[in-house]
């Protein structure tokens, strides 16, 4: 009977996503849908500005107005900040740099190889738990976990006769909706703590929110999204998907002697620099370190990136020039030039991204929409957990709207923490609601500009897949990572848990 029940809820759930797959791809091109969200938010400004819409700017008690695009000074900001859209778009920089040296190991081999003497040798069995943990742990290096995770974890689901398309929404689920959580303090703990203490500050609360007093749930969250994270995968991606029969590429030979030789000249490389790297850092009053000798925030984590970039090139540098496919420096450039050609198409794409973004920024409509939802929430006049719930599922739908995680929490804080420190809530416990519904939804907002990046990686193993296919591959994790964060908060909650060292519900 529990095995019939079983099997009609996996046949409605994947008929359920593939309703979702099916009205996702008749979506336009990515290109041209954020073309057509970019004149909508055009048109929509025009109109919420005919009623004269204001908003009071959260922290700064300012009026802030919904601005036109459609007027002159709308008009003049198109025009002019078009270039500056587009060359300033963050994650363009990040990901071109990244795949420099990424592209640049793939290209002489060194990915392959990899994978071939350590993933195959290792128990299938732990394959899928690695990959959400790897991408879970991959956000100590920040943004840069978006580039490097899926791509690869496809790369092993390919090469042990898995599909790919479901390792790469395992990477993708670990660091986009697993964002928040770690086993370390990370740039985000500081991050969201900084903006707390400043809100209450501001309230002459005398509470001050440190980067470790969400630690203890991050810990567990690690744990618990792993195991969820690889339970989605082999049991509602990996069955819906099938077998995979594109044509990726032939299957994978055993390493000959030269490439082993050069994989391991890439990781004693590897280990020199990580090493030197380690040794800079503990020099006395290192550069990389800040003015009080802390890495949390540092110079070292502002530069994670060209780190990361500077380690992927020697590692590659040195694999290629042992298995003879570097033999100048010619080369080195050459393969990093055929890395930036399989970009052409992400270029493209990030032109109308970052033009949509910008226009929703300018005109104040994120702003306008946070606010009236924190109002609502307010008017519902409830003072238990539920109204904790309800403002984490806000949360989670106004993530749609705005993805980057600090100015979310520098709109939501100044009205939640306000709200909540009436009521006795802890504002660290409050910011632990929040972080949870900000990283589960990551996965599917379009305002997520690494998902025009996963969407082309996922276009090597699938030529006709769109957002709807992606979406539809996503939407189970961010839904059922939600729901257990939840569930997990309230045990905190109810059984009195510490969130972090000395950190409850109630102050």
């Amino acid at each position: 009977m529990s095995k019939t029940t079983g099997e009609k809820s996996n046949k409605g759930m994947t008929r359920f996503l593939n309703g979702i797959e099916k009205v996702g791809n008749k979506l336009p091109e990515p290109f041209m849908l954020f073309v057509y969200l970019a004149a909508f938010t055009i048109v929509f400004s025009w109109l919420i500005s005919l009623f004269g819409v204001t908003v009071e700017e959260p922290g700064t008690g300012e009026e802030v107005a919904i601005k036109s695009l459609m007027s002159g000074e709308g008009l003049e900001y198109i025009l002019t900040s078009m270039l500056d859209n587009f060359t300033g778009f963050a994650p363009l920089g990040l990901v071109l740099a990244m795949m420099l040296g990424i592209g640049l190991a793939d290209k002489v081999g060194l990915l392959e190889t990899a994978i071939k003497s350590t993933i195959l040798k290792a128990p299938k069995s732990l394959v899928t738990y690695a990959v959400i943990f790897v991408g879970i742990m991959g956000n100590i290096a920040s943004d840069a976990a978006f580039v490097i995770v899926p791509p690869l974890a496809a790369m092993v689901f390919y090469t042990i006769g898995r599909h790919p398309l479901a390792g790469l929404a395992a990477g993708f689920a670990g660091v986009g909706s697993g964002f928040t959580a770690n086993f370390m303090i990370t740039g985000t703990d500081a991050l969201l703590a900084g903006i707390s203490t400043e809100v209450m500050e501001s309230m002459d609360a005398g509470i001050v929110v440190t980067p470790v007093d969400n630690w203890y749930f991050m810990i567990a969250s690690v744990i618990l999204l792993s195991v969820t994270g690889a339970f989605i995968t082999e049991k509602i991606i990996e069955p819906r998907l099938g077998k995979y029969e594109g044509e990726a590429g032939n299957a994978l030979e055993e390493s000959t002697g030269q490439e082993l030789k050069g994989f391991r000249n890439a990781a004693i490389a590897g280990l020199v620099y990580i090493v030197i790297l380690v040794v800079a850092i503990a020099w006395p009053n290192s550069a990389l370190r800040s003015e009080e000798g802390g890495l949390v925030p540092s110079p070292f984590l502002d530069g994670i990136v060209p780190i990361i970039l500077f380690f992927f090139i020697i590692i590659g540098i040195a694999y290629g020039v042992t298995v003879k496919k570097i033999t100048s420096s010619r080369d080195i450039s050459g393969f990093m030039g055929e890395a930036m050609k399989d970009m052409s198409g992400f270029i493209v794409l990030i032109f109308a991204a970052a033009q949509f973004i910008a226009y929703f920024d300018w005109t104040n409509i994120g702003t306008w929409v946070a606010v009236s939802g924190a109002n609502f929430l307010q008017s519902m006049d409830m003072t238990g957990l539920p109204i904790v719930v309800g403002f984490s599922i806000l949360t989670a739908f106004m993530n749609l709207l705005i993805f980057s995680g600090s100015a979310q929490w520098a709109l939501e804080a100044p009205i939640f923490l306000q709200m909540f420190y009436y009521l006795d809530y802890h504002p660290a416990f409050i910011q632990m609601a929040y972080r949870i519904a900000d990283s589960s939804t990551n996965i599917i907002t379009p305002m997520n500009p690494y998902i025009i990046v996963v969407l082309a990686f996922m276009r090597e193993y699938n030529k006709k897949a769109g957002l709807g296919t992606l979406i539809s591959l996503m939407l189970p994790y961010s839904i059922i990572f939600f729901a257990i964060w939840i569930v997990l908060l309230l045990v905190f909650a109810i059984f009195g848990i510490p969130f972090g060292p000395g950190i409850g519900v109630n102050l």
